[in-house]
């Protein structure tokens, strides 16, 4: 018995897709339950089992697992020995494989560059537009959720290329779009990404498949600041400043002895429009001692006019 999103002629999520695969591959015959349309069940399911997500796979009433699980049975043979030590027959019914099988009618080269497609990316949305200029407001929403939890992704503008539009539907048995794959896997479609968010689901599968959350520009900032104890945020390089006032800093920073790290800011637009905001400081350079601001330019110069450089970076 498969408790899953949708039922095996139109799973909900690509989880429960890959179970109905796998189930038609090893051709058991399995009877399935819709756990969207009933929340009693749903909710009830997961106390009942102690497993907090779908699809959940049972036979002869004991839990087998979820996605995850029944693959790597499914992979080492495990989930065939299991069927025939409970006395569960094979069906000589073809599998339905959901994804390409020579029924799709799918030429090989498309085939294979739908797949190279899907997998050029640990994340990979699928999308009407692409994330600065969504065509389509259910794209939109796929792309505020991936933003929001905060995680790198690629995405590919359907509207570009029609063979790539019209394929992915057969290659993913999936109608529709915006689609959203996590390293290889299809997750679904706006509702599927938006209700597996709400729930908590989405961080889950996110953190099991060893995607993790790309760094703020405060914790960026804040690890740059602090990589040397003593860092000047300057225009060009020490030993080639692009601008008289980093000049000035270097050479009051060497006359004093002081080793001192460094970054370019016009190098990383990022880096220079977030320090500005970060320090409260609007020009360049910026010294830190110990993650701290000492201050631009002028009152470096008047440190050290003043015998107190030296002295600042050594406290």
């Amino acid at each position: 018995m498969l408790f899953m999103k949708g039922s095996p002629e139109e799973p909900k999520c690509g989880f429960s897709r890959k179970v109905v695969e796998i189930l038609e591959k090893e051709k058991v015959a399995f009877g399935s339950f819709d756990i969207l349309v009933d929340n009693d069940v749903r909710d009830g399911l997961k106390k009942f089992s102690n497993w907090p997500t779908f699809p959940q796979l049972y036979c002869k009433g004991e839990l087998l697992g979820g996605c995850d699980i029944v693959i790597a049975m499914h992979e080492n043979g495990e989930l065939k020995d299991i069927f025939k030590d409970h006395g569960i027959e094979t069906t000589d019914s073809e599998s339905r494989t959901g994804g390409v099988s020579a029924s799709t009618g799918l030429s090989e080269t498309l085939t294979s560059r739908l797949e190279r497609l899907v997998n050029s990316s640990p994340i990979m949305l699928f999308m009407k537009g692409n994330p600065d200029e969504p065509k389509c407001g259910f794209s939109r929403k796929v792309v505020e959720v991936l933003k929001q939890e905060n995680v790198d992704f690629e995405s590919f503008d359907i509207l570009s290329d029609d063979e790539v539009r019209q394929g992915l539907k057969v290659y993913s048995n999936w109608s529709s779009y915006p689609q959203l794959y996590i390293k290889g896997e299809l997750i679904g479609g706006s509702d599927i990404v938006l209700e597996m968010q709400k729930s908590g689901e989405l961080k889950r599968v996110l953190s099991e498949k060893g995607i993790a959350q790309k760094q703020t520009i405060e914790e960026r900032l804040e690890k740059l600041i602090n990589s040397s104890p003593t860092m000047l945020f300057m225009k060009g390089i020490p030993d080639a400043p692009r601008c008289g006032f980093s000049s000035k800093v270097v050479n009051a920073l060497r006359e004093e002895g002081v080793t001192f790290g460094s970054f370019d800011i016009l190098t990383d637009e990022e880096v220079r429009q977030g320090l500005k905001a970060y320090s409260n400081w609007p020009t360049f350079p910026q010294l830190y001692y110990k993650g701290e601001l000492i201050g631009g330019c002028d009152i470096v110069m008047e440190l050290k006019n003043g015998g107190e450089l030296k002295s600042s970076l050594s406290e």
